[in-house]
């Protein structure tokens, strides 16, 4: 969709757009006596660095394919196909890549930035490669962050670690070199075995791999790996930034009711989640506002899927019926 100030690309997205010019828009949100909405980014994670096909599966088992900016929420499945690969990063400043064949679960994701301490990280490696740096929520209280697979728990202390999940750690046959391995590349990770207490301690440069049965095996090599180190990533500065804005400005506004939506103007790109609003002025600047317009918020113009009886008893006198209708 295209407009004189900016391109608004769309991936089975339902929203609102609005093209502010004069004052007509910060009239529309004068008259508004209500206080405007912070415009709080929903999601835990968007995705970055996107190689091949990654899809997300939501906890009502509806399937969607991932692309850079996407957004991912918590309970979310996150899949990789053959070949492919992406960055997942989070609102804490967490980034975890996902190797080519990976399942990755997020549980749980609760995080304040005036407030991290508070805040919560629990994720499932299901299946594959994962290179996990962890963010503010570990550095603030790494006892609300953790990792688990099939056959044991990870447990973090300001953390770079790797992880490959094959065989019996992915609930799949494998032959006896299958199963968990883990290596510590930044700080220390903790590992923990279901029906054991004691929990082993991996520094920077130490490793061990829990196969289907017998004892730990320690890994004193880095396994190799072609997936890019997370701290090695650039991601987009805009992802989760937010700028003050005024309703007044002169451009473009978008607000997202579900999906995903791609603001591009001159070189620069917003990627937009559900509940979120964004703007790309004239002068080709793309920012998130602190808050949802007022406008936007409150728009009195009905949505495509609203019912008008009024409407549909004119429409049907015209022998135009609902499946004829616009949406």
């Amino acid at each position: 969709m295209q407009t004189n100030t900016a391109t608004i690309g769309i991936r089975g997205t339902d929203f609102d757009a609005r093209v502010c010019s004069g004052s007509e828009c910060s009239a529309e949100s004068a008259r508004v006596v209500d206080a405007a909405r912070p415009n709080a980014v929903q999601a835990s994670a968007k995705i970055t660095n996107v190689q091949g096909e990654v899809y997300a599966t939501d906890g009502g088992g509806v399937r969607r394919r991932l692309v850079d900016g996407g957004s991912v929420y918590p309970g979310d499945v996150v899949e990789t196909t053959r070949g492919s690969q992406g960055v997942l990063a989070f609102r804490d400043d967490t980034r975890i890549t996902l190797g080519s064949q990976t399942r990755f679960r997020v549980d749980n994701f609760v995080y304040d930035d005036k407030n991290a301490g508070e805040g919560r990280f629990l994720a499932s490696i299901l299946r594959g490669s994962v290179r996990a740096l962890t963010g503010l929520i570990a550095k603030a209280n790494n006892r609300n962050v953790g990792f688990s697979t099939a056959t044991a728990t990870i447990g973090i202390r300001g953390t770079g670690f790797d992880v490959q999940c094959t065989g019996p750690c992915a609930g799949e046959p494998g032959d006896p070199s299958a199963g968990l391995t883990l290596w510590t590349w930044l700080g220390a990770i903790e590992v923990g075995q279901p029906g054991q207490t004691a929990l082993e301690v991996l520094q920077a440069g130490q490793g061990l791999f829990i196969p289907a049965s017998g004892p730990i095996v320690p890994v004193t090599n880095e396994p190799a790996s072609t997936d890019p180190r997370p701290d090695q990533v650039n991601v987009p500065n805009n992802l989760f930034s937010e700028q003050q804005l005024n309703d007044g400005s002169q451009g473009l506004f978008v607000f997202v009711r579900d999906g995903h939506i791609e603001i591009a103007s001159g070189s620069e790109v917003l990627h937009l989640g559900r509940g979120e609003a964004g703007f790309a002025g004239t002068d080709g600047q793309v920012v998130r506002p602190i808050d949802i317009p007022k406008f936007l918020e409150f728009d009195t113009i009905p949505m495509p899927n609203s019912r008008n009886p009024l409407l549909a008893s004119v429409l049907g006198e015209s022998g135009i019926r609902n499946a004829q209708t616009c949406k």
